[in-house]
Formats: structure tokens, sequence, C-alpha cells
């Protein structure tokens, strides 16, 4: 298993990673971070949203992420629905699908 501080490296990572896809600087937002005794549910969106919310700029495809305490796997959700689906989708082993 592993400890918060590793699940959050390799949530980082994963976040400084998307910046190669989105091209913009990305932010990991901790505080809406959601442990669950599986995994820890995380979520992210680009610097500049986050410093100016009012901003117009927006990232399409930043679909909250978990990553697994066991392996340190990585599941994206989609952006489609609310989290809170993804969750329910994930828990009764219908996601990934």
């Amino acid at each position: 298993m592993l400890t918060e501080q590793e699940i959050l490296k390799i949530a980082k990572k994963y976040v400084l990673d998307s910046e190669k896809v989105f091209k913009v600087p990305m932010i990991l937002l901790e505080e809406y971070t959601i442990n669950k005794n599986y995994g820890y549910i995380f979520f992210y969106n680009s610097k500049k949203k986050f410093d100016n919310p009012e901003s117009e700029t927006e990232i399409v495809g930043n679909a909250p992420f978990i990553v697994e305490i066991k392996s340190g796997r990585i599941i994206e959700f989609g952006t489609a629905r609310a989290s809170a689906y993804y969750i329910e989708e994930y828990e009764a082993g219908r996601w990934p699908k």
C-alpha cells in the first residue's frame, strides 16, 4: 500500500505530464481531493483558471482521476457526467469499462 505522500507525488506527476497535452501550466486542486479506502480522487485545472476563476479560458478534458492505494495505478474518469457518477461506477466495478 502506498503512503499519502507517494500518492500525492504520482498525482502531481500526472498533472505535470498533462501540461504537455494541454500546452498550458496546470495545477492540482489538492483541497478538493476525495479520500476513499481504495484510493484518492484528484481534480486539476489550468493555473490561469485557478488564479482567475472569472477567466473565460477553459480546459476541455481535464477529467478527475483516481490514484489507487494498492497499486498506484491512475484511472481517469470522464467529463460528460458529474464526478459522483464516475465514483459510483468505479465502486460498482463498472469503470473503467
